[in-house]
């Protein structure tokens, strides 16, 4: 299991601990035998309120949780377990307090249910990037053809004419869909509107516009762009490339609603070009990312 879960995760257990013991001697009981590394323990203060008591010791584990993740999963592993609720019948008010508890912890079963189907979903992904990488790194002719793209691209930072960048992208862009397979079709005009271009990934049809801008491409852009992509049928998706960026104010009334665009910058196109992940990876983790969170710009590390 991957141990790095949400805050709302987080939450759902401490509230199912909460919950499921009523006597905070049966809570530690439960702690000791789950925990192996009792140094987390020893520095709770176990005659403290039940809540604060559950709270301290998830929040220990989650502070270092690659030290500890062994015992993460093997808590989390060991509530979900929990089916009878008998010790809570017992007491006074003791079905309500059974129900709450069978509630909390089916709560915390179905979210540990999402995030390993995520983590699965995010682990098939890498393999497929990672087989899909492995056949550019092995494939001479699509390596040359990448270093010529990049080359001519990195040649435009240095040109006289910096008014012509914004024509000589849509090229670099076309290549760039054409290496990878993606039927590009080039700079058109529809119903009176400009299309940088398009290019369609995995049956989706996706319209391009790209901006090479001192400042980070703003609202108004995005604005103008997204309205295209509204005009067309509703499988059209977007991807918007400014070189510099977006900016904040830009990017979070975006994120707001439901986006048909995703956001790409000159460190990502620079990643491509140089190998570190191809084309195609780069739009898959964009819009996975954007449908699981609604963020659409995503930003992450390259390094490989």
């Amino acid at each position: 299991m991957n141990n790095y879960l949400s805050p709302v995760a987080m939450h759902v257990c401490k509230e199912a601990l909460f919950v499921i013991y009523w006597y905070k001697k049966d809570l530690r009981n439960f702690f000791y035998g789950c925990i192996d590394d009792k140094s987390i323990l020893a520095n709770i203060d176990w005659n403290n309120y039940k809540k604060q008591i559950v709270s301290d010791v998830i929040d220990a584990l989650y502070s270092d949780s690659r030290r500890y993740s062994k015992d993460i999963t093997r808590l989390l592993n060991e509530i979900c377990k929990i089916r009878s609720f008998g010790h809570l019948e017992q007491l006074e008010d003791g079905k309500r307090k059974a129900i709450e508890a069978a509630k909390a912890v089916e709560a915390l079963r179905q979210i540990l249910k999402d995030h390993n189907e995520r983590s699965k979903e995010a682990e098939e992904s890498k393999r497929k990037r990672q087989a899909r990488m492995a056949i550019i790194q092995s494939n001479q002719a699509m390596l040359e053809r990448l270093n010529l793209i990049k080359d001519t691209y990195f040649k435009l930072f240095s040109s006289d004419k910096p008014q012509n960048r914004g024509f000589a992208l849509e090229k670099i862009m076309y290549d760039t869909f054409l290496l990878f397979d993606l039927d590009p079709k080039a700079s058109f005009k529809n119903m009176g509107e400009q299309i940088d271009g398009a290019f369609t990934l995995e049956g989706t049809d996706y319209l391009f516009e790209a901006k090479w801008q001192k400042p980070p491409a703003d609202g108004v852009d995005l604005d103008s762009f997204i309205g295209k992509i509204n005009r067309k049928l509703d499988n059209t998706l977007g991807l918007f490339l400014s070189i510099n960026g977006f900016s904040d104010d830009a990017v979070k009334i975006h994120s707001a609603g439901r986006s048909t665009t995703l956001l790409m910058d000159g460190l990502d196109l620079t990643a491509v070009l140089e190998g570190r992940i191809d084309f195609t990876s780069l739009i898959i983790r964009k819009r996975r990312h954007a449908a699981q969170t609604g963020e659409i710009y995503l930003k992450f590390n390259y390094e490989l």
